[in-house]
C-alpha cells in the first residue's frame, strides 16, 4: 500500500486519492470523451533522431488506426491551430482581403501579422517539447478512444533501449548510478537515496517526473493486459503478476512504492498547471471549437468547472521552490531542464510500436505543456480579456495533450 506524505510536497497520498476519485476524475473522463479532446493529430512516421533503427513492431496490436478525414469534425480540421470561430472568420477575411488586394495597406499588414501569429508553430522559447509538424503530409488525426493505451506485446531489448536512453541521457543523475534495464524489470538503484538527499529540488523533481511517467505507462500496460488471444476473441484485463513485478516492495527491493509515489508527484505537478491556466480558458473569445455551437459551449463550461475544481485543491505543489536561487544559476538550470525534456520528447520518435509511440508522444507533450504553464505564470496573469494572447498561447495540440495526459494519471 502506498500511503502517507510525499517528499518535496505538503501533500499526502490519501488527500489526492479522495480528491481525484470522487471529485475530479468522473468529470474529466466525460470531457475526454468529447469530440474536441478525442481527436489528436500526430506524425507517427518521423525517423528516430538518435540511432538508425527502422525496426517497427510487427504485432497487430501495435498498429494505430488513423481517422478517415470525413470522420473528424469540420471545426477541428479547419481550426487545428486556431482557438475560436472568430479567429477562423478573421483568418478567412484576411485571406479574402489578400486575394482582392486590400486598399488599406496598414490594415492588411496587421491582419497578415495576426494570421502569421496563429499559423506559426508555437515553438517559442517557452516550449518544453519538440512539437510535431501538424501540417506535414504524414500527420494524421487519431481517435484516442479507438486506440486505447494498453499492452501490445512490445517489450524486450527495443523497449528497454528507449527507457535506458531516457534515464541515462536525460536524467540529472551521477554517472555512478547505473540503471541497467536489461532484466526488463525496472531500474536497479545504487546509492540513489544518498544522491537524492544531496541534489537540488529541481533535479530531484525532474527525475521524479520521468519515473512517474514510467510508472503511469507500466500501470496502464498491466491494467489492460492481453489475457486471451484466440481467433474468436481478444480479452484485455488486469494482470496482477505483471503489476507486482514492477511495483511490489519485496520483488523490487523497496523501489516499487517509491515509483508509485513519483506517479502522485507527477499528478500534483499537472494538477498545479491546470489550476494556473484558468485565465487563459476563461476568456469569452476562447472556444473548444468543433463547429457544433451548443456542444462547444457545454464542453467549455465543463472544462472551466474542472479547472476551478483543480484550483480549489487545498494542498498544491509550490512551484516557487523551482529555480528560486541565484538568478544566473537558475536561468542556466532552467535551460538545461528544458533541453533534457525536449530530448525526451524526441526519443518518442524511436519507439518501435506505433500505439506506444502515440501515447508516449501525447503524454510527453502533455507534461511539457504543464511545465510551460508553470513557467509562464506572469504571462498568464497578463492575458488580455479579449483579442489574441500573444504573450502566452496554447495550440489545440497542446490543449488536447495536456488534458489527455492528465486523464492518464
Amino acid at each position: 500500500q502506498v500511503t502517507g506524505h510525499l517528499d518535496d510536497c505538503t501533500c499526502d497520498v490519501e488527500t489526492i486519492d479522495a480528491f481525484n476519485n470522487y471529485k475530479l476524475f468522473p468529470r474529466l473522463n466525460e470531457l475526454l470523451g468529447s469530440d474536441y479532446f478525442r481527436y489528436y493529430k500526430v506524425n507517427l512516421q518521423k525517423p528516430c533522431p538518435f540511432w538508425n533503427d527502422n525496426s517497427h513492431c510487427g504485432i497487430r496490436d501495435c498498429a494505430v488506426k488513423p481517422c478517415p478525414s470525413d470522420k473528424v469534425p469540420d471545426g477541428i480540421r479547419s481550426a487545428s491551430y486556431k482557438y475560436s470561430e472568430e479567429a477562423n472568420n478573421l483568418a478567412e477575411e484576411c485571406e479574402e482581403a489578400k486575394r482582392l488586394g486590400a486598399v488599406d495597406g496598414s490594415l492588411s499588414e496587421e491582419t497578415q501579422q495576426a494570421v502569421l501569429q496563429w499559423t506559426r508553430h508555437d515553438d517559442s522559447s517557452d516550449s518544453f517539447c519538440e512539437a510535431d509538424d501538424i501540417y506535414s503530409p504524414d500527420a494524421e488525426y487519431v481517435d484516442l478512444l479507438l486506440n486505447p493505451e494498453r499492452y501490445t506485446g512490445y517489450k524486450g531489448p527495443d523497449a528497454w533501449k528507449i527507457w535506458n536512453s531516457i534515464y541515462e541521457e536525460n536524467c540529472f543523475k551521477p554517472q555512478n548510478v547505473k540503471r541497467p534495464l536489461a532484466s526488463g524489470r525496472g531500474e536497479t538503484f545504487i546509492n540513489l537515496a544518498k544522491w537524492f538527499s544531496s541534489v537540488c529540488v529541481e533535479k530531484r523533481a525532474f527525475y521524479k517526473l520521468i519515473s512517474g511517467l514510467h510508472a503511469s505507462i507500466n500501470i496502464h500496460l498491466s491494467a489492460r493486459y492481453l489475457l486471451q488471444d484466440t481467433w474468436s476473441e481478444k480479452k484485455w484485463g488486469p494482470n496482477v503478476t505483471e503489476f507486482q513485478q514492477r511495483f511490489d516492495e519485496v520483488i523490487t527491493r523497496g523501489e516499487g512504492p517509491r515509483r508509485l509515489k513519483n506517479l502522485y508527484f507527477l499528478y500534483l505537478i499537472e494538477l498545479r498547471a491546470l489550476s494556473k491556466v484558468l485565465p487563459f480558458f476563461e476568456r469569452p473569445g476562447f472556444q473548444l471549437y468543433t463547429g457544433n455551437k451548443s456542444h462547444d459551449a457545454e464542453m467549455k463550461n465543463q472544462l472551466l468547472e474542472i479547472l476551478r475544481l483543480a484550483k480549489s485543491f487545498p494542498l498544491h505543489f509550490d512551484e516557487n521552490s523551482f529555480f528560486a536561487g541565484n538568478k544566473k544559476e537558475a536561468a542556466k538550470l532552467k535551460e538545461e531542464f528544458k533541453l533534457h525534456f525536449k530530448n525526451i520528447s524526441k526519443i518518442m520518435d524511436c519507439v518501435g510500436c506505433f500505439k506506444c509511440r502515440l501515447w508516449g508522444k501525447l503524454q510527453t507533450q502533455g507534461l511539457g505543456t504543464a511545465l510551460k504553464i508553470l513557467f509562464s505564470e506572469k504571462l498568464i496573469e497578463n492575458i488580455p480579456e479579449s483579442g489574441p494572447s500573444y504573450g502566452f498561447r496554447l495550440t489545440r495540440q497542446e490543449i488536447v495533450a495536456l488534458f489527455n495526459a492528465f486523464g492518464r494519471l
